[in-house]
């Protein structure tokens, strides 16, 4: 469930950005900008080993994010799609509030469930 989430997060990120610049509809195009985002975060997953503990934003959501993150604007580069300095940062703040943001919410469920 926790990968799944992960994915859905990098999926509206993509979406929304292509939609608001007018390129939603080519599924050719979704795949070209998601791949190395999708790349990033399975990165992200086996560098922090996240299918041990998903939840934990440190080191696993913190890790996840940054590498997805990371990640994507170097493939970017190299796959010649570039990158300009507000996209890295709309998606490190984008990818950072999902990314740690659903993990602090199920955590937070998860406490209240156990008090």
């Amino acid at each position: 469930m926790a990968l799944a989430a992960d994915v859905c997060c990098v999926i509206v990120f993509v979406a929304i950005g292509r939609a608001s610049h007018g390129e939603a509809d080519a599924v050719a195009g979704l795949a070209r900008t998601i791949w190395p985002f999708l790349t990033g975060l399975a990165a992200g997953w086996l560098i922090t080993r996240a299918w041990r503990r998903p939840l934990p934003l440190v080191p696993t959501g913190i890790g996840i994010w940054l590498s997805t993150v990371a990640a994507g604007m170097v493939l970017r580069v190299v796959s010649g799609q570039g990158i300009a300095f507000t996209f890295v940062i709309v998606a490190l703040v984008f990818l950072g509030l999902t990314l740690l943001g659903w993990r602090a919410a199920a955590r937070l469920a998860r406490s209240r469930r156990t008090a």
